[in-house]
């Protein structure tokens, strides 16, 4: 049997208007510690969206993914100090508590014996 490693993951959601709370999903995040991995999908279908939100700056909403998927990497070029920090300090930041059109559901987790794997499947089933 393959080994299987333990992972947290967390929905990227776009949340157009903070004080409705209502959102679109449109990418995950997955953390394995034991295999040092750190990566997301994300991607925005601009129809859903716009029927959704039809106010949302769709480029705005893609600095901010971007921005994400440079500090998930540890892009020390993209300007924010987070990158830098530690693996798991980075996920812990990313997924966060926040009032902003970005948000990250709850971290669940798992158990896995490829994380990158893992991370499609779970974009396909949450996002896609």
């Amino acid at each position: 049997m393959p080994d299987r490693f333990l992972y947290e993951y967390a929905v990227l959601r776009i949340v157009p208007r903070v004080e409705r709370e209502e959102f679109m999903n449109v990418g995950v995040v997955l953390y394995c510690p034991s295999r040092g991995f750190l990566a997301c999908i994300s991607e925005i279908n601009g129809h859903r969206l716009s029927a959704f939100a039809p106010d949302t700056d769709l480029a705005e909403v893609e600095d901010y993914l971007n921005a994400f998927r440079q500090i998930c990497e540890g892009n020390r070029q993209c300007g924010s100090p987070i990158a830098a920090l530690p693996v798991a300090s980075r996920f812990r930041w990313l997924t966060a508590t926040r009032s902003t059109v970005l948000q990250t559901s709850k971290v669940h987790p798992g158990f896995c014996t490829d994380p990158e794997e893992t991370l499609k499947r779970l974009f396909t089933q949450q996002v896609k």
